[in-house]
């Protein structure tokens, strides 16, 4: 009688007939697809895209040398050199991010004293070659300048967490 039935279900093609129901109950159905570009998702004020290295309102850059940011990054993905400078302060001379090895965790942003290195909501980046994606000081000074506005904003909403 299994054999019977087995030989029935496959010879009518029961299994098709269901898989065309299922399709036919979601066809019309209201679509959920995101058309990535021309539409976006809504982002978190948290969400951790490329990084950043803020100023202070003067221009003069934030961040001081303390290193932290690099030893606390479990990628190995920050390289920082320093000097010190006329007036006793020190600032970065070299301050690279390799970001095919970070994994965007998150804990250089969190170890910074000052705030200077963020990780901002920008995920439009990409390179073709392995050094396309090592940004420099000089870089993300400039992408902090460019996105402050943002960054300051989301700093803002995030303030009651910190």
């Amino acid at each position: 009688m299994k054999a019977l039935r087995k030989y029935l279900n496959t010879f009518l093609l029961v299994e098709l007939l269901r898989g065309m129901a299922l399709t036919g109950r979601h066809l019309f159905a209201r679509k959920i697809t995101v058309q990535y570009p021309e539409e976006r998702t809504p982002q978190s004020p948290r969400f951790r895209g490329l990084h950043a290295l803020r100023r202070y309102p003067n221009g003069e850059e934030r961040c001081i040398a303390c290193k932290l940011c690099e030893a606390v990054c479990p990628a190995l993905a920050i390289t920082i050199e320093s000097e010190p400078r006329d007036d006793g302060t020190r600032r970065t001379t070299r301050y690279d991010i390799d970001l095919t090895k970070c994994i965007f965790c998150g804990f250089c942003e969190e170890s910074c004293p000052v705030d200077s290195i963020v990780e901002t909501r920008v995920i439009d980046y990409h390179g073709e070659r392995r050094g396309d994606l090592l940004y420099t000081k000089e870089m993300l000074l400039a992408h902090g300048d460019k996105y402050e506005k943002e960054i300051a904003a989301d700093r803002a909403a995030d303030a009651p967490y910190r």
